[in-house]
């Protein structure tokens, strides 16, 4: 076997490393919503509404259900996203799931998703519901899969408007 050796180009360009795939810093930090975050929630949330991705909710829900949430919070304390988690016997329902316009394809979505499921497994939920008008790739990407409202926790189910045609998704945990 007789082999060729190296062209002249091939010794005069050195081998690439292997791309290095760099994750940059998210620039926003979860937590736990606080009781003083109310106002924030709602403002957050009312451009959602308004298009009719979100269901429009009173500034009282929002202070009166704070601890339902997660937020997502950028280094200057603005709240960027939010996740409610409703707990039931058993199950929980996510709600009111938004994320800024310039924040959306960041990881926040997904960043508030987890803190949701551990909080969820934190209180021994088997289940956990959403509804949504709109693909539901990122809950379906998370586990989610279409359901039957019929398994939800009754009193959320009863109060799904049919007008704004959502698909029940759940995921067990």
């Amino acid at each position: 076997m007789t082999t060729a050796p190296p062209s002249p180009a091939a010794l005069a360009t050195p081998p690439r490393a292997p791309a290095v795939r760099r994750r940059r810093a998210p620039g926003f930090s979860v937590r736990p919503a606080r009781e003083d975050d109310g106002r924030a929630l709602a403002a957050l949330s009312r451009p959602f509404a308004r298009t009719g991705a979100l269901r429009e909710r009173p500034l009282s829900h929002y202070l009166s259900r704070a601890a339902d949430f997660h937020v997502a919070e950028a280094p200057d304390g603005t709240l960027e996203g939010c996740l409610g988690l409703r707990e039931y016997p058993g199950a929980g329902v996510l709600y009111n799931f938004c994320v800024a316009g310039h924040r959306q394809g960041s990881g926040m979505g997904g960043r508030l998703l987890h803190a949701a499921f551990a909080r969820a497994r934190g209180s021994s939920l088997a289940t956990l519901f959403t509804a949504t008008t709109g693909s539901g790739r990122l809950f379906l990407r998370h586990g989610f899969a279409p359901a039957d409202p019929d398994l939800a926790p009754p009193d959320w189910a009863r109060s799904l408007d049919p007008r704004r045609d959502a698909r029940v998704l759940a995921r067990a945990l």
